[in-house]
């Protein structure tokens, strides 16, 4: 799989997901054997380019590999300038999204609400594409609604303007996260462009990501909420696709040190206070499957200092 110049280690890719994918997280999945992880959306607006959570997300001195950074907006203007922002910032790729389905994003004409007008998507391709040197590619959803699946109109219009890799999630608009995702559409669209296709939606487990590899014809797969609370599945998908095998699922000791350390990156990241509520929800998710850890989350939720996070962690996992 490669976008552009840059070669990735493997065809399993981190999805961009706001308030998630920030940058403790981008490290902790590339170090579980991410071939490349994407960064949360960043406004086209330069008049939030200043605030706190810009500025906190627009930081990629520290970030592992290939630095890929997801820019959103609607006006082929602004979208021209935030990527030129944020390749001056170190982006190696700049990605724009067209997948989000957020009703705030969306109002605002951004994101997934993008797939009712093509020709506007046109022109925002073309002008992101023709203001910077580095690989640019699109995050799309399958259409506006199952009546309006047009992502293969989409597709190629993207390889037209020279998009240079296309993910697309196997839902429409309208469908959110409910329901299953379909793969059809991405088979019909690999299948219409030239352009690397990534395959994207309710892929947990390895035996699926490589089903839908099959399927689908797709050149890779992105790992988008599977990986909340598991950024081992990374590495277990590369290694069954690599392989066929699977790899051993990662001991007690291991969790406790991922964890921990993930809890402890996010406090120095955003600072105690910060840090501390944006933990709650990683613990969260890494404990949600364990029955017997439902009354240590209500605990958690409720502490309010970093060190006392961090040993209370090391009490539970001592037990």
């Amino acid at each position: 799989m490669r976008i552009g110049p840059y070669q990735l280690d493997n065809p399993v890719i981190l999805a961009p997901m706001a308030g998630v994918t920030d940058l403790p997280f981008r490290q902790l999945c590339m170090e579980l054997g991410a071939g490349l992880t994407v960064s949360e959306m960043l406004s086209s607006n330069p008049r939030v380019w200043q605030t706190k959570k810009s500025q906190t997300r627009m930081g990629h001195a520290d970030e592992p590999g290939i630095k890929a950074v997801q820019i959103a907006g609607c006006e082929p203007e602004l979208m021209a300038h935030a990527a030129q922002h944020n390749v001056a910032n170190g982006a190696q790729i700049i990605d724009i999204n067209m997948g989000c389905p957020a009703k705030k994003v969306n109002k605002k004409l951004a994101g997934s609400a993008l797939l009712q007008y093509p020709e506007l998507v046109s022109e925002i391709l073309h002008a992101v594409v023709n203001a910077v040197s580095v690989p640019v590619t699109l995050k799309i959803r399958t259409g506006w609604d199952p009546d309006h699946r047009n992502g293969v109109e989409i597709a190629q219009l993207a390889e037209q303007a020279g998009i240079q890799a296309l993910a697309v999630h196997g839902r429409t608009r309208a469908c959110m996260f409910k329901g299953t995702a379909e793969f059809d559409t991405i088979r019909a669209i690999k299948q219409a462009v030239s352009i690397p296709v990534i395959a994207n939606g309710d892929i947990r487990n390895p035996e699926k990501a490589k089903a839908v590899l099959d399927y689908t014809g797709a050149d890779a797969i992105m790992i988008g909420r599977g990986a909340q609370g598991n950024p081992w599945l990374f590495r277990e998908i590369a290694h069954f696709l690599a392989t066929g095998e699977h790899l051993a699922k990662p001991n007690a000791t291991e969790v406790r040190r991922v964890v921990c350390d993930h809890v402890r990156k996010l406090h120095q990241h955003y600072g105690e206070f910060s840090g501390v509520r944006i933990a709650r929800k990683h613990v969260g998710w890494y404990l949600q499957e364990q029955q017997p850890a439902s009354e240590f989350r209500r605990h958690f939720v409720a502490i309010e200092n970093a060190d006392e996070q961090l040993e209370a962690l090391a009490t539970f996992f001592n037990q």
